[in-house]
C-alpha cells in the first residue's frame, strides 16, 4: 500500500511539472508588449495639484453648450442631478446629517474635476471630449458652483489655483507606506 502511494505522489508530480513546462513553452501566439505611445495613450491621469493637466483652455458659456449637449441628460439641465449625480449646491452640509456631496461642496481639489469628466464622462462615451472641451466643462461646473465667474475661461495653470470649499476638511493618511 505504502508503494502505490509512493508512485501515486511522484506520478501527480511528474505530471504538473511537465504540464508546466510544456504550457511554458508553447506561447498562445497573441498578444505583444505594449509600445510607449499606446502606454502614453492610456496614461493621462492628472494629480489633484495640477499635474499633467494637458494645454489647452475652456470657457464658462463653450460649456453651457457642451453640457446641454453632453451632460444634461444625466445631470439635468444646470447639473441639479437626475439619472446622473447632483453636480451643484450642497455647499455647508457635508458636516450635517445629510450631507449632499456635489463638486462644490466635497471635491477638495479642481483639476480632479478635469481628470474624471476627460477619463469617464460622457458615460456612454469616455474620453470623447477634446481637452477644450473638458476644460469648458470644468469650468461652467465650476461656475455653477460659485467658484469661477460666468466669463472665466479656465487653463492648466488657473484650474490648479482655484481652492476648493472643501479641500482643507479631508485628513491626510500619516502611514509611511501611503504617498
Amino acid at each position: 500500500m505504502r508503494w502505490r502511494e509512493i508512485c501515486g505522489v511522484v506520478l501527480a508530480i511528474l505530471l504538473c511539472t511537465s504540464a508546466s513546462t510544456a504550457r511554458a513553452q508553447s506561447p498562445y501566439g497573441i498578444g505583444r508588449p505594449a509600445t510607449a505611445a499606446e502606454i502614453a495613450g492610456w496614461n493621462i491621469d492628472v494629480g489633484h495639484d495640477g499635474s499633467n493637466l494637458p494645454k489647452g483652455s475652456g470657457s464658462v458659456s463653450h460649456g453651457r453648450e457642451v453640457f446641454a449637449q453632453q451632460c444634461a441628460s444625466c445631470h439635468g439641465d444646470n447639473g441639479e442631478g437626475g439619472l446622473g449625480d447632483r453636480l451643484v449646491g450642497g455647499q455647508g452640509t457635508i458636516g450635517t446629517a445629510k450631507p449632499i456631496r456635489t463638486v462644490g461642496s466635497y471635491w477638495p481639489y479642481a483639476p480632479t474635476l478635469f481628470d474624471y469628466i476627460r477619463r469617464a464622462m460622457p458615460q456612454n462615451a469616455p474620453q470623447s471630449l477634446s481637452n477644450e472641451d473638458v476644460y469648458a466643462v470644468s469650468a461652467y461646473i465650476l461656475n455653477l458652483n460659485g467658484l469661477v465667474g460666468a466669463d472665466a475661461t479656465v487653463d492648466a495653470k488657473s484650474l490648479a489655483a482655484i481652492k476648493m470649499p472643501n479641500r482643507d476638511k479631508f485628513v491626510g493618511d500619516a502611514r509611511p507606506d501611503v504617498k
